[in-house]
């Protein structure tokens, strides 16, 4: 029996997606989400348009641009404003803890990417999705690209957006319900998160619907169960993707 193959990534991600698509002559996108594996605060999308011409001597600081979970803290506050400014066009769209609940993860983190797009004042031909769903709204002008913060520049540089933003409201958040440390966890999953929340019970931005939360508040099992499906993420099915 032969060993699966293990995809490899380039280092940077770089235009080869974007190219394929027509870019420089098409205007392309890039989007992504960012908050999605939470127990607290919204998911946050953003999405951008790539430039006419991307020039890293032009502009020498694209060659740090990297999926958002790469990089520090710092880098991406200094990358952010760069972004925004060298995007022909940039949005953020984002679904609310109280949508995450009602529609669930999966449909409120596609809800905050097509609200992104919607959001730009110079919409794209084509847009570039990571991941291996493309949301509804979007199926007649996006492709889904696995891992696609780490192989395209437009969807790199879209989620570095969404995550200085998603990571400024947490910290916002944290002087609203204090104790928890999301100015430092951002509501993710963390020892700390998780002591908190046995030791605090659940706040106004925790996601009921996830199975932690659930626990925490004495909610049904069934709803316990539903909630980790969610956080599965429907990894398991496969879908159309470049």
């Amino acid at each position: 029996m032969s060993a699966k193959a293990v995809p490899i990534y380039p280092k940077k991600p770089g235009l080869k997606f974007e190219k394929r698509f027509g870019y420089p002559s098409v205007a392309i996108g890039g989007v992504d989400e960012v908050g999605r594996g939470c127990l607290a605060g919204p998911v946050v999308a953003g999405a951008l348009v790539l430039p006419e011409v991307v020039d890293p001597k032009r502009d020498p600081w694209l060659k740090d641009v990297a999926d958002s979970k790469l990089l520090a803290p710092e880098d991406r506050e200094r990358l952010a404003p760069l972004i925004e400014g060298w995007a022909r066009a940039w949005a953020i769209g984002v679904a609310s803890v109280e949508e995450i609940d009602r529609i669930n993860i999966y449909h409120a983190s596609h809800l905050a990417m097509e609200r992104a797009v919607e959001g730009l004042t110079h919409p794209a031909s084509h847009y570039l999705i990571d991941g291996n769903r493309v949301p509804r709204a979007l199926t007649s002008r996006a492709s889904a690209v696995i891992k696609g913060d780490l192989q395209c520049l437009s969807i790199a540089a879209a989620s570095i957006l969404a995550k200085v933003f998603r990571d400024r409201l947490m910290k916002e958040s944290d002087a609203l319900y204090p104790g928890y440390g999301f100015a430092a966890h951002k509501g993710y999953s963390t020892p700390v998160h998780q002591a908190a929340l046995k030791r605090l019970g659940a706040c106004g931005i925790h996601r009921r619907s996830f199975a932690p939360v659930a626990e925490a508040l004495g909610l049904a099992t069934r709803e316990s169960a539903h909630a980790q499906d969610q956080l599965g993420l429907f990894a398991g099915r496969e879908v159309e993707s470049v």
